[in-house]
């Protein structure tokens, strides 16, 4: 049997995706294999009904917008190097290897500021760089679903826009949205919904994208401890 590292071989630009990506040689590999898989039809890149393969994006409630974030500027199409440079921004952080990155080296993909832009792309549908309360309002209702009303969703919407609103335009721009963020990079909303200071959204969203996540990589892979900012 040979080594991974004779099969590492096989991946196009594999040493550069890995240094870019900071994934070890065997993710790369059980990754490529995880793209050669989607890619029924052999093309070499995947669409958008391939990654609607995955099971768990297709009960994922944020899972059209985890599959618009492999299709920027409207493209209709993604390579293996685009595919894993998205996923690792799942990867966890590695606090030792971050204390000791060359400050002039590119902030890598899985950084905490990296993890938030990711999660900021979630809500700012139409990509102006705020969040918007109509934008706030669709996430939770993907989010909490039929958990609570839509009066209180509203209120929910209000409230979370209003906390982090510090210029006062009615919206949440990428750093206001960094300064209120909660684990996982996620909105802190405190409702009165079945008693004060429950964060609905937190918990729902950490849900999503756990269980994304371990559709790819097998469960308790994906999040680990270190990787929640």
């Amino acid at each position: 049997m040979g080594s991974s590292g004779s099969h590492a071989t096989v991946i196009p630009d594999g040493d550069s995706i890995r240094r870019e990506t900071g994934f070890s040689q065997a993710s790369l590999l059980r990754l490529y294999h995880r793209f050669r898989a989607l890619d029924r039809n052999k093309k070499g890149y995947l669409s958008r009904m391939d990654l609607q393969q995955i099971g768990a994006l297709a009960v994922n409630p944020l899972g059209d917008r985890i599959i618009d974030s492999f299709f920027p500027d409207g493209s209709q199409r993604v390579d293996f190097s685009g595919f894993v440079r998205v996923l690792a921004h799942f990867r966890p952080v590695d606090e030792e290897e971050a204390g000791i990155r060359d400050p002039k080296q590119p902030e890598p993909l899985n950084s905490r500021m990296n993890k938030l832009r990711f999660a900021f792309q979630l809500y700012d549908l139409d990509r102006d760089g705020k969040i918007s309360r109509h934008e706030m309002l669709q996430v939770l209702r993907l989010m909490v679903g039929v958990q609570v009303t839509e009066e209180q969703l509203e209120s929910i919407a209000d409230r979370t826009v209003q906390e982090a609103d510090e210029d006062g335009d009615g919206a949440v721009s990428f750093l206001e949205f960094t300064k209120v963020r909660m684990p996982l990079g996620t909105l802190r909303v405190q409702t009165g919904w079945e008693g004060s200071g429950n964060q609905v959204q937190c918990r729902a969203e950490r849900g999503a994208l756990r269980e994304w996540g371990e559709g790819l990589w097998g469960r308790g892979r994906a999040w680990g401890r270190k990787s929640e900012v």
